[in-house]
């Protein structure tokens, strides 16, 4: 007899650790199924069934002795409930297991949350209550399918039909040229049922099942694959490519961070770093932004490697990523191409992980497990001997910070873009200055008279509007003036309710001024536009522009627009198709796109996130304005940048204008080192949140309380535990939110401490509450 260690699929910090179950040698799996590391398993777990999944097989002792198992349980048999029922074949590994317990460890999460990144989409067997109140078993929701095939039988080529068997001809002429799904011809006959069951019974034809991949390479062809070419390699990319190889043969969980501005083909280092990692028998995973991964960027994967490329992203269906994640589990698939989920597949012997665009807040899970793409990725490349690259042309703090002190990491620079074209100029529109003149329009004259003139040339443009929704700041439009917290060096948030400034960092608060505190002026304005205001705008403005009219189409990609499946890329082919248009989005057009006629950028505000009460606001500004200039002049056309704002003497915006990192990095390091932000300290962000405003104050002060007293006692001084406060969204979707911060010095275990409380903690019933380790944002 066996015993397994189980992690029972039940959500909660109590459950902290696998329960252990015998196993009879005779196994109890249905349709052969045997119980192994990555199965689900029907078991009972306090008088109710429960949906659980094996990370650990241990052989049981005889009788009760001192021996356990990797997780503390006795390895006797003698008093354990039995597992009742094998429900599926493995899903992971002993390698996905080991990752789920680090995940739950790291980012103080139930152990059910994290094992179920390993599973397949919408294919899990679960237990829920009926209206009776018992629990049963609900089988999976998704799917393989399978199709009926129509093939040629032993006697296709002699068969005759008689005259009048109109549709059995019809049928064998079909045939003749290939096999046929049943389903095609009888859309394309009507019912063919009894004409190929008539045909079957003669030996003519055949009728078999066969698995159809729905979505992405849903069908090959058939016809011989033959990889694109490989360019050859400007001097960066090589040296680039040399660095990636040199990470591999290490075999040590290197990290290599390819710093490379738009356009300098980091995508071609990727591929052929690639192509080297499957030469050497192991396998490849590229991860992506959501927004990024456009057919575009897929097409470049599987245009060199064909269909052992498999993709996984959101906006596939459920049925669509199960076949995906099927394929991958096959072991047919041999580079991975997703977003962060993806991270999570089943690919065997993975030898190199890409994580493009490292720099975007996406690689943050926001749900629990509240993991970073990133150190995950790390975590496993450590512990298979790889290699993992980050790219981007603007990367986090974070990853220059590892790359220059920890002797894993290094960097490698690609300064110039491979056509060898000039990065485009960018020139910064001062709008205090704009308005003093009298103008009281979103596009200043430098903006209008440049889209005047790109759009008569037949040239596109794309308009960037940089807004994050939720947050309002008071901005003072005839001198830029916006009011900070005196203790935290952020933007105060404007509150509707009692006419308020708040800093949502330490509670600081003050009366909205009537007027400018620094030149008195009356022109305060509650910041914020939508992108339907800007697009009627502008629509207006086009249509009475000599030379332009308004036959110039307006594409506008926001989250409304982008709803519908296939909607990004049909918005980006109307793009690609018209000969002058304007591409008017939100961050989502700010990286991925490469249109050789995109002559003029524009950024409509600079200053909505710059504003934002947010440490991260400085770097975020930067980032986003070089990644968006970059979509200009990257081909032979030549291109400009116009970034409008009201702070023009902001660092961020003047180092991004002059793509002068260091003069941002020598601004923005020192405050993140006083103020105690990464890199320079860790931090967790605890979450509380609840129906009822007073019971979630009371126990985020509860809570404050017992952490305080936690770490004076575990780790003394060394850590700080900032005051509960409302979370800048403070009532979100009708549930009030708090925080706590925690922080501790960059080498320091943030989890343990953390994670020992959540445990021991009793769950209060009407307030929940969770631990965000290393957050990209406090908001």
């Amino acid at each position: 007899m066996k015993i397994a260690s189980v992690i029972v699929d039940i959500p909660t910090q109590a459950l902290d650790t696998p329960y252990s179950y015998a196993v009879p040698d005779e196994g109890v799996g249905e349709d052969g199924l045997a119980p192994e590391v990555g199965c689900a398993v029907l078991v009972t777990l306090g008088g109710r069934k429960a949906v659980g999944y094996i990370v650990g097989l241990e052989e049981a002792e005889e009788a009760p002795g001192e021996e356990v198992d990797l997780w503390g349980n006795p390895l006797s048999a003698s008093k354990l409930k039995m597992v009742e029922r094998v429900l599926s074949k493995p899903y992971f590994d002993e390698e996905g297991a080991a990752c789920a317990q680090f995940l739950a460890e790291r980012y103080v999460a139930p152990l059910s949350s994290c094992v179920r990144l390993f599973t397949p989409p919408g294919a899990v067997p679960r237990v829920v209550r009926g209206r009776d109140g018992r629990w049963r078993l609900e089988e999976p929701t998704v799917g393989q399918v399978d199709d009926r095939w129509v093939t040629r039988g032993p006697a296709f080529e002699g068969f005759q039909p008689r005259k009048n068997a109109v549709k059995q001809q019809s049928v064998l002429e079909v045939l003749a040229q290939g096999d046929a799904r049943v389903a095609e011809l009888a859309q394309e006959f009507g019912a063919v049922d009894s004409t190929l069951k008539a045909l079957e019974a003669k030996d003519v034809v055949r009728i078999e099942r066969r698995r159809r991949m729905r979505g992405v390479g849903a069908d090959p062809s058939g016809t011989a694959f033959t990889p694109t070419a490989p360019p050859p390699l400007t001097p960066g990319q090589q040296q680039a490519l040399e660095a990636i190889e040199a990470a591999r043969a290490a075999g040590e969980g290197r990290v290599v961070v390819v710093d490379g501005v738009t356009g300098s083909g980091k995508t071609e280092v990727y591929l052929q770093a690639i192509e080297r990692t499957l030469a050497e028998g192991r396998t490849a995973m590229v991860l992506v932004p959501e927004i990024s991964l456009t057919p575009q960027t897929v097409a470049r994967f599987r245009g060199r490697f064909g269909d052992a490329v498999a993709v996984m992203h959101s906006r596939m269906s459920q049925g669509e990523r199960y076949d995906q994640w099927d394929f991958v589990k096959s072991g047919a698939a041999r580079v991975v191409v997703g977003a962060r989920s993806a991270l999570f597949t089943p690919l065997a012997n993975v030898g190199l992980i890409v994580i493009d665009e490292e720099h975007e807040g996406s690689y943050k899970q926001d749900s629990a497990p509240r993991y970073t793409t990133r150190d995950v990725a790390a975590w496993m490349m450590r512990r298979a001997g790889g290699a993992l690259v980050l790219g981007s042309a603007t990367p986090s703090i974070e990853a220059l910070h590892s790359a220059a002190k920890d002797p894993l990491w290094s960097q490698v620079a690609l300064p110039e873009r491979a056509n060898g074209r000039p990065l485009p100029a960018v020139e910064v529109v001062d709008m205090a200055a704009e308005f003093s003149s009298g103008s009281r329009s979103m596009f200043s004259g430098r903006l209008t008279r440049a889209l005047q003139q790109e759009l008569s040339q037949g040239h596109k443009v794309v308009l960037l509007l940089n807004q994050r929704g939720f947050a309002k700041f008071l901005l003072c439009r005839d001198c830029g003036f916006v009011p900070e917290c005196p203790h935290c060096a952020t933007s105060l948030t404007y509150h509707e309710e009692g006419s308020k400034l708040v800093c949502h960092h330490c509670g600081y608060h003050v009366g909205a001024p009537p007027t400018c505190p620094e030149c008195g002026s009356p022109y305060l304005k509650k910041f914020g536009a939508g992108t339907q205001r800007v697009e009627a705008d502008l629509r207006a403005l086009l249509d009475g522009m000599a030379g332009v009219g308004p036959g110039v189409p307006i594409i506008r990609m926001d989250a409304d627009t982008t709803k519908a499946k296939g909607a990004h890329q049909a918005l980006l082919e109307e793009f690609a198709a018209a000969d002058a248009a304007v591409l008017l989005g939100t961050q989502m057009i700010a990286k991925g796109l490469d249109f050789d006629d995109v002559t003029l950028v524009g950024v409509i505000n600079a200053d909505t996130q710059l504003h934002l009460p947010d440490y991260r606001a400085g770097e975020r500004t930067f980032q986003l304005i070089e990644q968006v200039a970059g979509r200009a002049g990257r081909a032979n056309l030549p291109g400009r940048v116009l970034v409008q704002t009201y702070e023009a003497n902001d660092v961020a915006i003047r180092a991004a204008a002059s793509y002068d990192r260091a003069l941002f990095l020598k601004s923005e390091l020192p405050k993140r080192k006083v103020l105690q932000y990464p890199p320079y300290v860790r931090m967790a962000n605890v979450l509380v949140w609840g129906k009822n405003e007073d019971e979630v104050a009371a126990e985020a002060e509860a809570l404050h309380k017992a952490l305080e007293e936690l770490i004076r006692c575990e780790v003394g001084q060394r850590w700080s535990v900032l005051p509960a406060s409302p979370c800048v969204l403070g009532k979100l979707r009708n549930t009030y939110r708090w925080h706590i911060v925690v922080k501790a010095p960059a080498g320091d275990d943030i989890s343990g401490p953390l994670a020992r409380l959540f445990r021991a903690r009793k769950p209060h019933p009407a307030v929940n509450a969770a631990v965000d380790v290393d957050p990209v944002d406090l908001l």
